[in-house]
């Protein structure tokens, strides 16, 4: 079966007001959203994720590349035709006070997007907004209370019930928890995870809070500098990270316990200018393990295990002639890294 989105070597560059220059924010990602699951986006800070959320929406235009979603090619089709479109692809953005009409009462803001695209007289937006309202386990009464009158996470909720209003078939959630205590932000996470084995709703899931995604995502891109440098299945990312970049990633996660043995990976130095890229592999100013080489080369993703891609030419290659699967050792290995060219 086809997946349900498909993004195909998306670009998105910003000029700079008075300069030739531009500001790389995405460059080439490809990436594919099955239906009915979590696919999680991580990296720093001005990575690209937000941009490439954005993209997948149309809410920023990409520069080039194409975005498929259900076969078609939105990324080129007109404005009034995506519109038609555009009810099945949703966002829950980072902080609900501001995705709300302060001065739209929170049974208002779940019914906006009902008059927009649900075809219904206006006795049943009431009754619709009260199914909303349940399916984020709130009571109806919330319906008459205005955003600064609940909590953060009251308000995430009806943001949700509102991505939810005509039945989506991807939400991109843009850290959707950061602004919440740990208490609403495991409520918020546990509805998610509901609401998608309900509704078999697509999730694109950006954060940088990797403990969340480890919880709720089916497989994990990371981003670095406008890049994806890794991809896989979540629980073979963390067990077995395989670009340097993600080994700091995971390296840098608060744990539950201290004294829990982990590898310690850092990086030196700061991110590279996103208006002058540099030339080969964008972490090799900040790599340990970098040579001269690595800074002539930008290497592609290539598969380092069953569906498991990364983007670094010291890794191993992955390879399965003849249906056998030849698991070789990666940098999350004991192999010893330094050794490895």
């Amino acid at each position: 079966m086809a997946p349900l989105l498909s993004i195909i070597d998306l670009v998105k560059e910003y000029p700079i007001k008075g300069s030739k220059s531009v500001v790389h924010a995405v460059t080439g990602v490809s990436l594919e959203i099955e239906r009915g699951e979590t696919l999680a986006l991580v990296g720093e800070s001005g990575s690209g994720k937000t941009t490439t959320g954005r993209c997948v929406l149309r809410l920023t235009e990409p520069t080039s590349g194409s975005i498929i979603y259900q076969g078609k090619d939105i990324s080129r089709t007109s404005s009034r035709e995506f519109r038609k479109l555009r009810r099945k692809l949703q966002l829950v953005s980072q902080n609900p006070l501001d995705s709300l009409d302060p001065r739209q009462r929170l049974g208002d803001v779940i019914a906006e997007p009902l008059k927009v695209g649900w075809h219904a007289p206006e006795s049943q937006l009431e009754h619709r907004v009260g199914e909303l309202l349940r399916l984020v386990n709130l009571p109806a009464e919330v319906a008459a209370r205005y955003p600064h009158e609940v909590g953060g996470g009251v308000q995430q909720r009806v943001a949700i019930a509102r991505s939810f209003a005509n039945q989506p078939d991807l939400v991109v959630l843009d850290e959707p928890t950061s602004a919440l205590d740990p208490l609403a932000r495991a409520d918020v996470l546990e509805l998610l995870t509901k609401l998608q084995g309900d509704s078999a709703v697509s999730f694109l899931f950006i954060s940088h809070d990797l403990n969340t995604v480890k919880r709720i995502s089916s497989r994990i891109a990371v981003m670095y500098l406008g890049r994806i440098v890794e991809l896989g299945a979540t629980n073979t990312v963390f067990a077995n990270p395989q670009h340097p970049y993600t080994r700091a990633l995971l390296n840098s996660m608060l744990v539950a316990d201290p004294s829990a043995s982990r590898q310690s990976f850092t990086l030196r130095g700061e991110i590279p200018s996103a208006v002058k890229l540099p030339p080969g592999c964008a972490l090799a100013s900040r790599c340990p393990l970098a040579t001269v080489e690595c800074t002539k080369i930008i290497p592609p993703l290539e598969l380092v295990g069953e569906g498991h891609t990364a983007a670094c030419i010291k890794l191993p290659r992955w390879a399965a002639p003849d249906g056998h699967h030849d698991r070789t050792p990666g940098l999350g290995s004991d192999v010893d890294i330094a050794s490895i060219r």
